[in-house]
């Protein structure tokens, strides 16, 4: 089945070649878009290969990490990315389920991308996300997602107990997101239609996004 997959991909990478030169970028990223997910796909099922072996040590996974960072690194030495600035910032929960290259469909490093617990900005975060609009970016997603283990934390009076800083963090979630909007930069941007700032809910099973549905 491996095999036969391999070989799909393999079909699909060079019959694609020709209908993106005669067709144009668009058939072009989304034909690069099909492979990454073909690569995703190939990858998924090697669950002896991952970190998450019963008896893995820490030295083991540390020297995995490193293994696939060199070789990866290697392959992007060859074939560098866009050096283009980015346009989107995108902040999602530190969740390792959630690929942000799968959320937005694209790896160019049109993304800031912001990896935090519950999503849930502070100070520093918002003078960042400030500072990335002024340098352009046009298009701030904010992301919260279903199956949350923050917000379970944060609803569990005992858990509350043992994880008060996160719990307090995601008490103010939504203070600290309005706060960002109340911005003088950001909140100018907004008015004159050079930024749009949307909070988006996010399918953890199926990574996609919706508009936020206020519980309160």
């Amino acid at each position: 089945m491996k095999r036969k997959m391999a070989i799909a991909v393999l079909a699909i990478m060079i019959a694609g070649i020709p209908v993106a030169w005669k067709w144009g970028d668009r058939i072009e990223f989304m034909l690069g878009g099909a492979l990454i997910n073909a690569g995703y796909r190939l990858q998924d099922p090697l669950i002896s290969y991952d970190f998450e072996h019963e008896n893995v040590t820490p030295a083991q996974v540390w020297d995995a990490f490193l293994d696939q960072n060199r070789l990866a690194s290697s392959i992007r030495a060859r074939w560098p990315r866009s050096p283009r600035h980015p346009v989107i910032a995108m902040i999602i929960c530190m969740d390792g389920r959630l690929d942000s290259n799968e959320i937005a469909g694209d790896t160019r490093r049109y993304y800031y991308v912001l990896r935090l617990a519950g999503s849930v900005l502070a100070p520093k975060e918002e003078e960042m996300l400030e500072l990335a609009v002024d340098n352009g970016v046009k298009v701030v997603v904010f992301t919260t997602h279903s199956d949350c283990a923050a917000e379970k934390a944060a609803a569990d009076p005992a858990k509350r107990a043992k994880y008060p800083e996160l719990s307090r963090a995601l008490d103010e979630r939504k203070m600290r997101f309005e706060e960002f909007l109340g911005r003088h930069p950001v909140k100018s941007r907004i008015s004159s239609g050079r930024l749009i700032v949307k909070w988006m809910d996010l399918n953890t099973a199926t990574e996609r996004v919706e508009e936020h549905r206020d519980s309160n």
